[in-house]
């Protein structure tokens, strides 16, 4: 769909402003939490929203032991309240949308899934060790897209590095890299705090740490198989220099004499 401007023509494609993948999920958030405020007005705001979030929000204890497998997935479609879910979706499709024109909508919709799930799991993984030592389990729920779009910002930290950033609502730019790397510092450092702002800073740092390694897997394995290669290198030239000095053999002596 087009819109012309009247006066001088302007054609604006309203299909290259939202990428196929990014609307899908804008979509799916945006109805979920349209399901959240329905629940909330029909019961209690309180019983309505906790009720929904305890059973597809993501809570640790919930996962492990309570086998409630599908609440890695779920609980990024949940949100807070308006402001979250407006910051989340303000982001996915900042970040987000060139990622889908570069890889297209199957690849992109994969790695937010992975990035999202990923960081889920690394929460409950951390939040349930603790009751190897006997501490109860937490019960504490965790729901939004943020693990997810934390790897998307990632992923632009890779492939966009130099990119510049405007800081709202300050005048100044930045490239995309040391933001990435501000936001990741941030993020580290608020986890070690008390936890009051209700902000779940560990997935964040999940979906940038899952993000990255799946980017860059190629590389690990790289390396990997180099030093393996270079490894048995240096052990067939050490096999190979073994077997000449046992196997070394004198010059032949000079004939006595010759034959014609």
């Amino acid at each position: 769909m087009r819109t012309t401007f009247s006066g001088r023509r302007y054609n604006f494609d309203w299909r290259g402003f939202i990428t196929p993948g990014v609307k899908l999920l804008v979509l799916m958030c945006s109805g979920v939490f349209l399901v959240q405020t329905l629940v909330s007005i029909i019961f209690s705001p309180f019983t309505g929203h906790r009720y929904i979030t305890m059973i597809f929000g993501l809570v640790s204890s919930g996962v492990i032991p309570g086998l409630r497998i599908w609440q890695p997935f779920t609980y990024i479609f949940l949100h807070g309240g308006l402001f979250h879910l407006l910051i989340n979706m303000l982001m996915l499709w900042m970040f987000g949308r060139e990622l889908e024109l570069l890889w297209g909508k199957k690849r992109f919709l994969n790695y937010f899934f992975i990035c999202g799930v990923g960081a889920g799991l690394i929460e409950v993984v951390i939040k349930t060790t603790p009751q190897l030592w006997g501490h109860p389990p937490s019960d504490v729920p965790t729901i939004g897209a943020s693990g997810a779009i934390f790897g998307i910002l990632m992923a632009n930290a890779i492939l966009f590095p130099d990119r510049r950033i405007w800081l709202i609502p300050l005048p100044v730019t930045i490239p995309m890299r040391p933001y990435v790397a501000v936001m990741a510092a941030i993020e580290f450092f608020s986890t070690l705090g008390t936890g009051g702002d209700n902000v779940s800073h560990l997935c964040h740092l999940g979906g940038m740490l899952v993000g990255y390694i799946y980017l860059r897997r190629g590389s690990f394995l790289y390396n990997v198989r180099n030093s393996v290669t270079d490894w048995r290198l240096q052990r067939n030239r050490k096999r190979f220099e073994v077997f000449m000095k046992k196997h070394k053999e004198e010059p032949p002596s000079r004939p006595d004499s010759w034959v014609n």
